[in-house]
């Protein structure tokens, strides 16, 4: 059997930070969505029902985890996940763990 290496200590507990980031139903929510396609801040506000100020600061969070990216357009800024593996922990969510 091949020796796999141990993830780092910072490795898990920057992991650690960013789950308890994600650890909440509108941010969840907010990231399926975003898993769609770029969508604006306003466009996402109303897909989950929510505020707009409350989805800024969800968004800045998941933003300074390095979960998502945010490119701007115009007045408009579009947020995209910044990591393929939300989608397979989407999925996880979806499917039940």
């Amino acid at each position: 059997m091949a020796k796999v290496s141990q993830i780092p200590e910072s490795r898990l507990r920057q992991a650690a930070e960013c789950l308890k980031v994600l650890a909440h139903p509108a941010r969840l929510r907010m990231v399926e969505t975003i898993l769609r396609g770029p969508i604006t801040v306003g466009d996402l506000a109303e897909t989950c029902g929510l505020t707009v100020p409350v989805t800024s600061g969800h968004l800045r969070l998941l933003e300074r985890c390095g979960l998502l990216v945010a490119t701007r357009e115009g007045r408009h800024r579009y947020y995209s996940p910044a990591r393929a593996c939300l989608a397979g922990l989407i999925d996880c969510v979806r499917h039940g763990f």
